[in-house]
């Protein structure tokens, strides 16, 4: 039977890898709070310190930290399971790796290249609470990351694991999904303008911005479905066994 990362050290590496993930997203969210509910009073001009500081203090290092994590756990997935190509690193691993993950590189990247620039100098100090409500995407992060830690320790049958199933959906469906209409309708009602017209009222830069962050979002949340549904479906099997589990360690998010 092929190892799945369960040796030469790899579960270390990769639990180490969703600890360090969960506390970012805990100090994200915490921020998240932090600027939403400080400028809730004026969406618009209300400002808040933690949002051009934590980017760049703390958003900037973890998302370069994160994309060469996601590599080096990639590289020892592949490895332990003997590919002759992974003996060494090279330009091939690399490709390989940038291949398998090219939405969340390319989350990574534009996350770097986009809001960066976009939080330090051209939202003319203005939008701290939207800045704060994407924050607030990575509340999911924790319980994306516990799953796959006990998957990781083959504790995929616990109901432990069903529960926090159930809280990735709840979390990334309300923070990463409908926090968008939210944030839409919290700048109409600061304008006085309908839902439906805000984004006729918005830049199109805006707009193209915030689709091109949600549309991964929308992705991963129907891969989170029919991955739950999977398991459901599994667990209703009367001989159902723990190898039908779903023990995928790719990064989610």
């Amino acid at each position: 039977m092929p190892c799945r990362c369960r040796c030469h050290g790899c579960i270390p590496m990769e639990i180490g890898v969703r600890l360090v993930s969960s506390i970012h997203a805990v100090m994200a969210t915490t921020a998240g709070v932090l600027i939403v509910s400080s400028c809730r009073g004026n969406v618009i001009n209300d400002r808040h310190w933690l949002a051009t500081y934590f980017v760049i203090w703390y958003g900037v290092p973890y998302m370069t930290y994160d994309i060469f994590a996601m590599y080096l756990s990639h590289y020892h997935r592949f490895r332990v399971k003997g590919h002759e190509e992974y003996k060494q690193h090279s330009l091939r691993t690399i490709n390989s790796f940038v291949r398998r993950e090219f939405l969340l590189v390319l989350h990574h990247i534009a996350l770097l290249t986009i809001l960066l620039p976009v939080t330090l100098f051209f939202r003319r100090d203005q939008g701290d609470f939207f800045i704060g409500c994407l924050f607030l995407t990575e509340l999911s992060t924790p319980f994306v990351s516990l799953g796959k830690i006990l998957i990781q320790l083959g504790l995929q049958d616990l109901w432990l694991h069903k529960a926090n199933g159930g809280m990735v959906l709840l979390t990334f469906f309300m923070c990463r999904i409908t926090l968008f209409p939210y944030m839409y309708w919290m700048y109409g009602q600061h304008y006085g303008i309908p839902l439906y017209s805000v984004p006729f009222h918005l830049p199109l830069s805006a707009n193209l911005g915030n689709s091109c962050i949600l549309a991964p979002q929308v992705y991963w949340f129907v891969l989170l479905c029919r991955k739950g549904y999977r398991l459901y479906q599994r667990s209703r099997r009367p001989h159902s066994t723990p190898a039908a589990a779903v023990t995928d360690t790719s990064k989610d998010d």
